[in-house]
């Protein structure tokens, strides 16, 4: 079986995949790959995105050189033509690189933990399943300060570039299964069971 967990920010994707690793699934996170893929093509993606970054007093490269993925993301998620411009750049590395992953894993379970999968049509052909991947409002807003440190309003832009998330992945025509992250975790593990058939 091959699944894409799915949902939107701080519903708790890596969480649930935590779980499906105790089950016996091999995860793979699609935010690591990305991350990978930024970093093999770094200098291109500062080349295209550089006058934009001055533009806006952003400064794009760390004192080592690399890539500060936190400015980037703030730049991209500021303009949706950016976003795709480096979408452009690293989707097609990590399509490769999780179908390396799947290759290396056949004969087990999989799960692809991925928040926009819908974007990469190549990996989702892959999914027999959607698990999505549910949480209160607050519980996000409160989860992504926690985790991330950004401001209200950097958390509100970010919700608000995810909110068609859901309908996005029903024109795919892939079962999509939800499952909510919240209350004990005895509670998600026996959800998680039962929507699984395990």
């Amino acid at each position: 079986m091959i699944i894409c967990v799915t949902g939107k920010m701080a519903a708790g994707k890596n969480y649930i995949s935590s779980l499906l690793e105790e089950f016996g699934f091999s995860c793979i996170d699609a935010d690591v790959l990305v991350h990978k893929a930024i970093e093999i093509y770094s200098e291109e993606i500062f080349s295209t995105f550089k006058d934009e970054a001055e533009k806006m007093r952003i400064i794009l490269k760390n004192p080592d050189g690399s890539i500060n993925r936190r400015a980037l993301g703030s730049l991209v998620f500021s303009d949706k033509e950016l976003l795709k411009k480096q979408e452009a750049l690293v989707y097609p590395k990590v399509v490769d690189l999780t179908k390396d992953f799947v290759n290396a894993n056949i004969g087990k379970n999989i799960a692809i933990n991925a928040t926009v999968a819908f974007k990469t049509p190549e990996i989702l052909s892959l999914c027999s399943k959607i698990l999505f991947v549910e949480a209160p409002f607050f519980t996000r807003i409160k989860r992504a300060k926690k985790r991330d440190g950004l401001s209200l309003s950097k958390i509100f832009q970010r919700f608000n570039a995810q909110k068609n998330l859901r309908s996005e992945y029903k024109k795919t025509g892939i079962p999509i299964v939800s499952i909510r992250n919240s209350g004990p975790s005895k509670k998600i593990k026996r959800r998680l069971k039962k929507i699984l058939a395990l």
